[in-house]
């Protein structure tokens, strides 16, 4: 094993782990397939172990390589400051990014921690909300960012930075009268996860009521803790005090949920713009996977 890892290859390997494809990754970083190839190759080399599983359908990761996501953020996180401060001037600026209200209860602050450590001059206007509200301050030239759930119409060439399945969410020993129309805490819309939720249910004639309208993340899991309803979250955002409802409570598959990186067609070529964007794509990697199980 060399003691040499390529920057360059290490970015294409958290591309490749992070979408699970070399085409994704290959778009993302603005290169040829055959060179997301070569990078992983070289990698592979380099470390002496197989990062990547691959096959004609799918892309997985390796043990070796779920540990080489860590290894490979913690080396480009120290390797960017020292090249940014020999090869010029730092960029000032502000950048408007919108989060999600569920994503900044994760360890999406973690993402900004690391900004603000590699970036010092560029300051943030960070505005959270629901999904829906904030594609609408997207559209409307109040974000520069946006980073949150994918909206359902798609809107401009959003990134995928982490697709997880979307679960139903109740009480331990919740028991849902099939007579009765279903209790749902939602949120207002427009609502990503309300819109699938109840898709989802008129696909198979289920009835439903609003037992609970919530503004925010803290609110719904509110409701749903003290049992006036179920819900339906993200399987990396089930909090510890409700449960994941099983197959015996008969409800319908939702899905995935969909978390994306969306830029400002009119503010996205701005240096502070492109300098966030990096440290999303880049290190959202290492962090948001170590979301991937729910806290209990």
């Amino acid at each position: 094993m060399t003691d040499l890892y390529e920057p360059a290859q290490l970015r294409t390997f958290l591309a490749v782990a992070q979408t699970r494809s070399f085409t994704q990754a290959a778009t993302r970083l603005g290169l040829r397939q055959p060179t997301v190839s070569s990078h992983i190759r070289k990698l592979e080399q380099a470390t002496g172990r197989q990062l990547l599983a691959r096959d004609t359908h799918s892309v997985s990761l390796t043990p070796d390589g779920e540990a080489m996501i860590g290894f490979a953020g913690a080396i480009l996180a120290s390797y960017a400051p020292a090249q940014r401060y020999f090869t010029g001037p730092q960029p000032r600026g502000r950048v408007r990014l919108g989060l999600s209200d569920d994503l900044a209860l994760t360890r999406l602050p973690e993402i900004l921690r690391a900004f603000r450590g590699e970036h010092p001059l560029i300051d943030l206007e960070l505005t959270v909300d629901q999904s829906g509200q904030l594609h609408r301050r997207l559209e409307r030239n109040q974000l520069d960012l946006f980073l949150g759930k994918r909206p359902l119409d798609d809107g401009p060439s959003p990134v995928l930075v982490r697709r997880d399945p979307l679960v139903w969410i109740g009480t331990p020993g919740a028991a849902l009268d099939p007579g009765r129309p279903l209790p749902l805490v939602v949120y207002p819309a427009p609502s990503v996860s309300r819109t699938l939720m109840l898709s989802a249910l008129e696909r198979e004639s289920r009835t439903y009521r609003t037992a609970c309208l919530c503004r925010g993340f803290n609110g719904l899991v509110a409701a749903v803790s003290a049992g006036i309803g179920i819900s339906a979250v993200a399987t990396s955002m089930v909090p510890a005090s409700v449960i994941t409802l099983g197959p015996e409570h008969r409800l319908p598959k939702l899905g995935q949920i969909d978390v994306v990186l969306m830029s400002n067609p009119r503010t996205q070529g701005r240096t502070p713009v492109q300098a966030l964007t990096r440290t999303i794509l880049g290190q959202g990697a290492q962090i948001l996977s170590a979301d991937a199980a729910p806290p209990r």
